[in-house]
């Protein structure tokens, strides 16, 4: 009899519905935003039914250049359930197109450096003055004030300067900096909850406002409280690798077929219960493991006994043994793991849509973070070609003549 390995269970396979509405339904969003802070503050707004205009330059949002095999991946991510159309905004005229637009707009987002906004003629006191409700997110590496405001600035800088780098990686080796879009998706995120509450200020009272939203703020917040501990111990916080400088054990360890596991116990209670699990509960009362502060003193030696017990089993054999023990762990999972994961399918933490450009017709992405009882999210529409929306935005909102003055003008590009 031979041992078949289960079959992979399947991404729930997610149609877009044209025709579906969210709890922002009714909002629209002018997003002048590029790269991930911006597309993912206005993503998380087009998931519940804000109406996202992407307005962008003749090349496209810089995102699109970001391809796999050819394949706009990032785009198709960040930037579903939103429209494009596509402006000159160099030109006075694509400029004006813009004013046009704020007049019907709730919210407007841009990530020009600072003045640059200023200089097209679109300061927000402009906008305001067109539109006294709208709600304007700057975003900018390190704000519209400060000696630093004139800098360019992406999220790998910050991850820098804010002290992430410094203390990630392990202590013998170099500073390592994080391999994803961390510092702007923080900012996004943060973003997104700010524009919210500004939003729902203008509702209430008439009254818009513009957000300064950098990058480094986000990434200091959820830095803290660093500061507060070094202000207490006059101790710089060192790069530990895995493990943590707040408990023991805690850490990455190796299965004996290669695989990793990651493994916290935070808890007195969670350790006590690790550590008879093992077959060790004479250790609960040994003097170097009795509290946290003593474990913390002794983490080497908890961890090589902790790291031979998992060492000499199979990552399969490790993760089931501690799972019926209640013991806090979990597999260390890659892209190839996390499709063939039965959580993620089952919880449709990644779905799959349908994609023209992909091998089977369908791209995987995440699903919706959020999950609202009375207004889930929604999949409206894929990502958009660049310029797809240039007739059904542009034409209600600039009249038929001036619609086609400005296409045969080159200051409305791409579409159909």
């Amino acid at each position: 009899m031979t041992d078949t390995a289960p079959t992979p269970p399947r991404l729930a396979r997610k149609s877009f519905d044209p025709e579906a509405r969210g709890a922002l339904d009714g909002v629209r969003v002018l997003d002048l935003a590029r790269l991930v802070a911006g597309n993912t503050l206005s993503m998380v707004l087009a998931d519940h039914g804000a109406e996202v205009v992407k307005v962008e330059p003749p090349e496209g949002d810089t995102l699109r250049a970001w391809k796999v095999r050819g394949v706009e991946t990032s785009w198709k991510s960040w930037c579903r359930n939103k429209k494009s159309i596509c402006l000159d905004l160099r030109s006075e005229e694509g400029q004006g197109v813009v004013r046009a637009l704020v007049r019907e707009a709730a919210m407007l987002t841009e990530s020009f450096r600072p003045g640059v906004l200023e200089a097209m003629g679109l300061s927000p006191e402009a906008l305001l003055a067109i539109n006294p409700a709208l709600v304007i997110v700057r975003i900018s590496g390190w704000g519209q004030d400060g000696p630093y405001r004139h800098k360019p600035g992406f999220g790998t800088l910050v991850e820098g300067y804010s002290g992430f780098a410094a203390v990630n990686g392990f202590a013998d080796r170099e500073p390592v900096l994080p391999p994803m879009f961390m510092g702007d998706c923080y900012a996004g995120l943060y973003g997104a909850a700010t524009a919210m509450i500004a939003l729902r200020h203008a509702e209430r009272t008439g009254q818009g406002q513009v957000i300064d939203l950098s990058l480094i703020d986000p990434m200091l917040a959820v830095m803290d409280p660093q500061a507060a501990n070094y202000r207490l111990t006059g101790q710089v916080k060192q790069r530990t690798g895995s493990r943590s400088t707040n408990t023991a054990p805690r850490n990455a360890y190796r299965c004996r077929d290669g695989g990793w596991v990651c493994l916290s116990s935070s808890t007195q209670g969670m350790t006590e219960k690790l550590l008879r699990s093992i077959g060790r509960p004479e250790l609960i009362e040994d003097p170097r493991f009795r509290t946290n502060p003593d474990r913390l003193r002794h983490w080497q030696e908890l961890d090589a006994i902790i790291g031979d017990f998992i060492g000499a089993r199979d990552k399969r054999e490790v993760l089931a043994h501690f799972d019926a023990a209640g013991v806090t762990i979990g597999p260390i999972m890659d892209a190839a793991d996390l499709l063939q994961d039965e959580y993620v399918a089952a919880r449709e933490a990644l779905i799959e849509v349908p994609d023209e450009d992909m091998p089977d017709g369908h791209v995987p992405m995440h699903g919706m973070v959020t999950r609202l009882s009375a207004t889930p999210g929604i999949l409206a529409r894929p990502a958009p070609k660049l310029g797809e929306h240039n007739e059904a935005i542009l034409r209600p909102a600039l009249g038929e003549d001036a619609y086609a003055r400005l296409a045969a003008q080159g200051i409305i590009r791409g579409g159909a």
